[in-house]
């Protein structure tokens, strides 16, 4: 344990690249190495590491992000990927990597939140993240329009594609107003580029680029990503097929459309959001984290 480094921010050594992959990999079945490739793991995310023997043996990653809360800019630390290997477990590895993080940016942002799993929710409030509940909206019931705007497909497997959506979407406003962040388009590429490379679309007329998925009777909007705002009634006019009867958000839509909508409480396994608010931020009292600016 003598021989342990610590080493953050080192994404363009091949050497220790290929190690945080391989361990997330065995951790979470995920690698990051083509993200990296296509550019867009960029300077936002910055893993804090502990090595051995040039090997990376635990990390807590961060992304550098804002939000617009309540129409208030602010600045957030969101902390993923946290991970270490068995053979080092229980020695305060990924503890000390926390209190690394903190420290570094406790003074400078406004607030730092994470996604827990359900078998570590003991684990967070120690270093002073508090549990907050988020929301789902929907419309049950929905009247869709008769016609469909055409969409022109976008290819997840495209690197042409892609580089479109990745700058597109460094100049985009938040999808909320209410609870929406910027400077998040390296997180978004990740999903784009491996969960949702089927699932992009673009609404030429309107400059927006859609992420959906039809489910049955159920289009579930994944994120609409606009250079300025746009009314989200017109734009679901455009995009959700007729005869679809429900529409789910997974991010939290602008107050104009709250009392249209229904609500329920959201949670998913793995999904448990703990926040250490530091700079006193009012907190809508219902809003769910955009899904895809989530690590």
């Amino acid at each position: 344990m003598n021989n342990i480094t610590f080493i953050k921010d080192y994404k363009d050594n091949n050497k220790l690249r290929s190690s945080f992959n391989e361990l997330a990999n065995s951790v979470f079945g995920i690698r990051f190495e083509e993200w990296y490739q296509y550019g867009f793991w960029n300077e936002r995310y910055i893993p804090y590491s502990f090595v051995l023997d040039e090997k990376v043996i635990a990390n807590v990653s961060i992304n550098l992000l804002n939000f617009f809360i309540n129409d208030e800019e602010k600045s957030a630390v969101q902390i993923g990927t946290v991970m270490t290997h068995p053979d080092f477990r229980n020695n305060g590895l990924s503890g000390e990597l926390m209190r690394k993080v903190i420290k570094d940016y406790e003074k400078i942002c406004d607030f730092m939140y994470l996604f827990a799993n359900d078998s570590v929710l003991n684990y967070y409030p120690k270093f002073g993240f508090e549990m907050v509940k988020e929301t789902q909206f929907y419309y049950d019931n929905y009247n869709s329009s008769p016609g469909r705007t055409p969409l022109k497909k976008l290819d997840g497997n495209s690197h042409t594609d892609l580089h479109f959506i990745y700058e597109f979407a460094k100049d985009r406003v938040p999808v909320s107003q209410i609870f929406g962040s910027t400077n998040s388009h390296g997180i978004l590429m990740f999903y784009c580029s491996s969960v949702f490379r089927n699932n992009l679309y673009y609404l030429e007329e309107d400059n927006v680029i859609v992420v959906l998925h039809e489910e049955g009777d159920t289009v579930h909007i994944y994120d609409l990503i606009a250079k300025k705002k746009f009314c989200l009634e017109t734009i679901l006019n455009k995009i959700v097929p007729n005869g679809m009867k429900k529409v789910i958000f997974h991010f939290t839509p602008d107050d104009e459309n709250h009392l249209k909508m229904k609500n329920k409480p959201y949670h998913e396994e793995g999904e448990t959001l703990f926040i250490r608010n530091l700079g006193n931020v009012p907190f809508p009292e219902t809003f769910k984290h955009p899904l895809l600016s989530q690590a």
